[in-house]
């Protein structure tokens, strides 16, 4: 056994370890040397890198470390001492950049870490913002289908058309199987099913207005998840196979039912809201998010704000259809006044005339005869006959003055004029009167009362003779005590009357007149009937009483004319009563006697026109026959024609005057052809118009046609004298009309 078969390694143990080791070496040494190049690469594009100093400190230590590999390779055999202190060198050098490295690592280190914090922060971030773009983008997605659906049900104001377009948009916007809308019932106590979106439901079932539901959708603002089983959500076919999907209800503001009183609707509503159920199809994993409640509950505010507008128009529509059978009623009324004061200013014009003329007649023809030779007995007869021909005239006066002073046309005819003498006059009026019913009247006229004054003779004489004439109507005993003076500043207000504001001054003066009688009197509680036309105190006493029922009314029109005050006073029934009135009237200016026109003049009643040759065109032959006695009386020669035509061809130069009546139906056109027949005005003859209307149309049409002067009806001796006398004077007179 002294031989063996064993086969010797090539290599011995200790050599192949170094074969190893330096194999090992070299690769290190390649790979240490392939690193800086791709760090130099690393650095080159990346500009911005901020540790660009650690990486090449780095790079020389893996360079160092190569280096320090590769020169060991020379040391696994014999090598020379130039190969040891290079090969400590490199490693000494590798040394410290190793430990430099190691330090420099130590404090880039939490940089590092924190540059990592930050990156994982703006991750954060980053994800955040991302959930709410999403939710910008969903409340964008919410709002422009809240738009859409505004637009929708804001594009009519017919509450029904609403309340369907809202389901319909709803339905389409949330692809929901099923929406409803339930009502409050009349009662309040109820709800009731009004509008469906399939209409699969009969419209009219009802529920408790009470189920706990209901009070809770009530009581809360926003949309709730309600059960698919409750009441109000038992809409769809029951179907065993099928899950139904999520329901949710919210309530509509009914904005107080109370308020616009909807024909249909409750008047007055417990729960001031509706309900509105919304159902997702059935079998389905859909759930209501967030962004889809919140649509719900919008559209529900954006109902509510519709439904107010709309019952706010129908508001407005029914008082505007009022409104509209208002004006054609009030039109309708208007037309019917106006028909009326037609047919009364016509009746007027007509009685007017037809009532002056035959007073024209009696007041001419009684004048004439009172200038006769008559026996004391005949001439008091006479004189009765005028003084209650113009009583009556007065009562004429009244009718028509009433007439213009509901139109307000009648005006004040201002003048200077006898303040004592107008009472006197009121006297003599009534005093026929009085003997007969043996009434004694006291005219009591305070020294400081001023003889003359401005103001309106005629109205405030009417107004001094309806009140006399009262007092004198309604006394069977007694006596009655006329008293005028001028009203103090500390009796001019009176509590009664709070719209009188007097003003003192010196141009002006307040006559204060107080008509007392010791008749049947009057309740105080009667007082203001009595200044409205056609009312009579309806008393025993006074039942059996006449009168006009106008006389108070207008008086009192009259004084309110004056800038005065009217009022009566009474204790009651028997005890008498006092009319008292206050006016305004003016001062005149102090001139000479001479020049005054008020004074009587010396001769006035000797004033004759003999010779005046005067033509009187009058289709009335009584009327016609007063005035031509009237002008023959003052010594005038008088032509009478009846018509246009005789006229013109009887006129000529040697007339003076031409009196017209110009209620003829071509007085008028009389007056206009006797111009063009005189062309020249001094030889054309003074044109006067004989007239008994008192309406302004009428002075203007005389005006119109060149008449010189307009004579009311009915006139006597001395005033057909004092019109002639002015006539002739001043070429122009126009009575106040």
């Amino acid at each position: 056994m002294e031989s063996c078969n064993c086969i010797e390694p090539q290599w011995p143990a200790e050599e192949l370890l170094m074969k190893y080791q330096y194999i090992s070496d070299f690769f290190i040494a390649l790979a240490y040397f392939s690193i800086p190049l791709e760090l130099i690469y690393f650095v080159k594009k990346s500009a911005v890198f901020p540790y660009r100093w650690v990486l090449v400190q780095f790079g020389a230590f893996i360079v160092l470390c190569g280096a320090t590999h590769l020169i060991s390779l020379w040391t696994f055999s014999m090598h020379s001492r130039t190969v040891a202190v290079v090969m400590t060198t490199a490693k000494v050098l590798t040394a410290a950049v190793s430990c430099a490295t190691a330090l420099m690592l130590v404090h880039i280190i939490p940089d590092l870490l924190s540059v990592k914090t930050r990156e994982l922060f703006l991750k954060n971030k980053a994800a955040e913002l991302d959930r709410e773009m999403g939710l910008i983008r969903t409340q964008e997605e919410t709002g422009r289908h809240v738009r859409m659906l505004t637009h929708e049900i804001r594009s009519t104001l017919d509450r029904h058309t609403i309340l369907k377009t809202t389901l319909v948009e709803l339905g389409r916007t949330l692809a929901l199987e099923e929406c409803a809308l339930w009502m409050p019932t009349r009662t309040g106590l109820e709800l009731q099913l009004s509008y469906t979106l399939r209409q699969q439901n009969p419209v009219g079932y009802t529920v408790p207005i009470q189920l706990p539901v209901i009070n809770q959708v009530f009581s809360s603002n926003h949309a709730l998840k309600i059960s698919p089983n409750s009441p109000v959500a038992r809409l769809r076919p029951l179907s065993g196979k099928y899950m139904p999907g999520e329901v949710v209800a919210v309530r509509v503001p009914l904005l107080h039912l109370s308020n616009f009183q909807i024909n249909d609707w409750p008047e007055l509503s417990t729960r001031r809201y509706a309900l509105m159920v919304l159902m997702l199809p059935s079998d389905s994993a859909r759930q209501w998010h967030v962004h889809e409640l919140e649509l719900v509950e919008v559209v529900a505010d954006q109902v509510a704000v519709a439904l107010s507008h709309a019952a706010i128009l129908e508001e407005s529509m029914r008082a505007r259809d009022l409104l509209m059978e208002q004006n054609i009623a009030l039109d309708h009324a208007s037309r019917e006044a106006e028909t009326a004061i037609r047919a009364r200013n016509d009746f007027l014009a007509v009685m007017n005339h037809e009532m002056r003329t035959p007073m024209h007649a009696v007041i001419a023809l009684s004048s004439l005869l009172q200038e006769t030779e008559l026996t004391p007995e005949q001439r008091l007869m006479v004189e009765t006959i005028l003084k209650s021909s113009n009583l009556l005239a007065t009562l004429i006066n009244d009718v028509l003055d009433l007439s213009k002073l509901e139109d307000g046309s009648l005006r004040l005819d201002l003048g200077s004029f006898n303040l004592h003498t107008v009472f006197r006059e009121v006297l003599n009026l009534i005093k026929p009167i009085t003997s007969v019913k043996k009434l004694p009247v006291t005219l009591n006229l305070a020294p400081d009362l001023p003889v003359y004054a401005i103001g309106d003779e005629k109205r405030l004489m009417q107004t001094i003779l309806n009140v006399v004439g009262n007092a004198v109507k309604f006394s069977k005993e007694g006596s009655i005590s006329i008293t005028a003076f001028v009203a103090k500043s500390e009796s001019l207000r009176d509590s009664r009357a709070p719209d009188f504001f007097p003003v003192l001054s010196d141009n002006h003066f307040y006559l204060r007149v107080q008509v007392k009688d010791a008749g049947q009197g009057i309740n105080p509680q009667d007082i203001p009937k009595l200044f409205t036309k056609f009312v009579h105190n309806q008393t025993l006493e006074t039942r059996n009483s006449s009168g006009s029922g106008l006389g108070l009314a207008i008086c009192k029109r009259f004084v309110n004319l004056m800038k005065g005050h009217f009022w009566i006073e009474s204790e009651g029934l028997g005890k008498g009563c006092m009319a008292i009135f206050i006016v305004k009237l003016g001062i005149p200016e102090k001139t000479s006697e001479s020049k005054n026109p008020f004074l009587p003049k010396a001769n006035h009643g000797q004033t004759a026109f003999p010779g005046l040759k005067v033509l009187v065109l009058d289709e009335n032959g009584v009327s016609r026959m007063a005035t031509k006695g009237l002008l023959m009386q003052l010594g005038c020669d008088v032509t009478t024609v009846s018509s246009r035509d005789e006229c013109l061809h009887v006129v000529s130069q040697d007339h003076k005057v031409v009196c017209i009546d110009v209620c003829m139906p071509d007085g008028f056109e009389a007056a206009a052809r006797l111009h063009e027949k005189f062309t020249k005005n001094h030889e054309r003859p003074l044109i006067v118009a004989l007239t008994g209307n008192t309406d302004k149309v009428t002075k203007e049409n005389c005006m119109r046609v060149g008449m010189d002067g307009v004579i009311l009806k009915p006139f006597s001796v001395d005033k057909m004298r004092s019109v002639l006398s002015d006539l002739l004077e001043h070429r122009v007179l126009f009575e106040a009309m």
